[in-house]
């Protein structure tokens, strides 16, 4: 599948993620958190929806995200989790989202394993912005995700294993730099978009 344009966008993810056995290999106890990947059509376009967080948050503060967080006691299911992040930084109502499914759980540097649930928001869209988690909302063509020229790697080391782990980087959008897990996540995305199994 080539992106772009795509007419059939929705279904052809909710079938690739519904026809996935999810996997996670942990080497360490992570805590359990679920964002939301939240995309969208705006001029036959499909968009990636991003949030940069504030700087006065506890952890990944001033980062590129997407909306989520931990798992709590109350959220029946990472869906459930991801759902009501999404409305609690966003306002994104979860009866207007499309939830199309769950991809492979992404376990970080900073011990979280973050189960990443795809769904689809109508646009456009009235954001609520919680000011006190995030600092700007924006949206990412997909197509320009999906440029190798757009995206970058550098080699680091773990704390955890001391193994050599590749971390990514998209070069800046409107001044905005996907780095880190949520590059990783974006990347899984498009290729399942452009190499599905």
């Amino acid at each position: 599948m080539t992106l772009g344009n795509l007419d059939n966008l929705p279904e052809f993810l909710e079938q690739e993620l519904g026809r996935r056995q999810r996997i996670a290999h942990p080497e360490w106890q992570a805590q359990p958190a679920a964002i939301l990947i939240p995309l969208y059509r705006e001029r036959d376009v499909w968009h990636l929806l991003f949030t940069r967080r504030t700087d006065n948050l506890d952890s990944h503060k001033g980062q590129v995200s997407f909306p989520g967080g931990l798992i709590e006691p109350q959220d029946q299911t990472p869906v459930f989790a991801a759902l009501r992040e999404a409305e609690e930084e966003l306002g994104l109502r979860r009866q207007d989202i499309r939830v199309l499914g769950i991809m492979d759980t992404h376990l970080t540097v900073t011990n979280f394993a973050i189960a990443p649930i795809v769904g689809i928001i109508p646009w456009p869209y009235s954001l609520q912005i919680n000011e006190a988690e995030v600092a700007v909302a924006f949206g990412v063509p997909l197509i320009w995700l999906a440029d190798p020229a757009n995206i970058q790697a550098e080699h680091h080391l773990t704390h955890h294993s001391g193994t050599d782990l590749t971390v990514y980087y998209f070069k800046p959008f409107n001044g905005e730099v996907i780095w880190g897990a949520t590059a990783r996540i974006t990347l899984d995305l498009i290729h399942m978009l452009t190499e599905p199994s």
